[in-house]
């Protein structure tokens, strides 16, 4: 199950209030007033809107919540849980046989690991079941990147619509040249679309898909750690070795602490510059 991902929020909000106390420290209440319009508003998020609705289907449109709401989720699953949980399947592998696994799986909460599992369960080649999984993986990796394309599309049309309302609010300017006294506030209001829409592309849309991208990375990663757990459990490799075998995913600073030796990268540190 997913926890909240709280650095997504605080940096949006962070955001927000930077750009807000850099308004109020150089106008004041009244000066804030003055970056609110209504009109901007409008030409930036319809015209966002219009362009999403054209350039992707609707069924793609409806996922737009839920590509927002994993964005501000992450998933607690650790790399060592894993390891664990491998070790475990290989050494009660070894001493009752395969099918006793498919009791060890009602605990797994992880879908990939139960699909794997279940194909070693079932006797399936380890040929077979490492394309089964790598089709999935692959599958998995499509559907982020078309749930990715839609923040970076936003990302993309935001400012190009606050360039519009920028457009339009100096032709209306300039139809009011005879009378100098609005040339300021107008000019003020046409670059307020430009402001909003570069806003909501660096602050929002942008970051959004980054962190998507990310998460697939990190996704992409673990599943492909798991692969290499299942094939071993298959494989009736040793849990030492297979433990070995999959320690060498863990980042330096973790099997430092596990093991109590130095870390590697340390120690390349310290034979470069002898």
């Amino acid at each position: 199950m997913s926890k909240r991902d709280i650095l997504t929020p605080i940096g949006i909000t962070l955001g927000f209030i930077m750009i807000m106390m850099a308004i109020l420290t150089s106008g004041g209440k009244e000066g804030a007033t003055s970056f609110l319009d209504v009109s901007s508003i409008f030409i930036v998020i319809g015209g966002l809107i219009a362009s999403m609705l054209i350039n992707f289907k609707m069924e793609e449109i409806k996922l737009t919540h839920k590509i927002l709401k994993e964005t501000f989720h992450k998933n607690p699953q650790q790399l060592s849980e894993l390891i664990g949980l491998f070790i475990r399947l290989s050494d009660r592998a070894r001493r009752e046989g395969i099918l006793a696994l498919e009791n060890e799986l009602e605990d797994v909460d992880n879908r990939f690991i139960r699909k794997g599992m279940l194909l070693v369960i079932d006797g399936i080649e380890p040929e077979v079941i490492q394309d089964i999984m790598d089709a999935e993986i692959t599958a998995m990796e499509e559907r982020h990147y078309k749930g990715r394309t839609l923040l970076e599309k936003a990302g993309e049309y935001a400012p190009a619509w606050g360039m519009i309302g920028t457009l339009v609010g100096l032709v209306l300017m300039l139809n009011s040249l005879e009378d100098p006294a609005t040339l300021g506030p107008s000019m003020a209001v046409a670059l307020l679309t430009t402001l909003y829409g570069t806003v909501l592309a660096n602050l929002v849309f942008i970051p959004m898909a980054s962190k998507l991208e990310s998460k697939t990375e990190d996704e992409i990663f673990m599943k492909q750690i798991i692969l290499e757990g299942i094939i071993g459990v298959q494989s009736g490799q040793n849990p030492r070795i297979l433990e070995e075998k999959l320690s060498a995913f863990l980042p330096r600073e973790t099997k430092a602490k596990k093991t109590g030796q130095p870390e590697a990268g340390f120690v390349e540190d310290r034979i470069h510059e002898a």
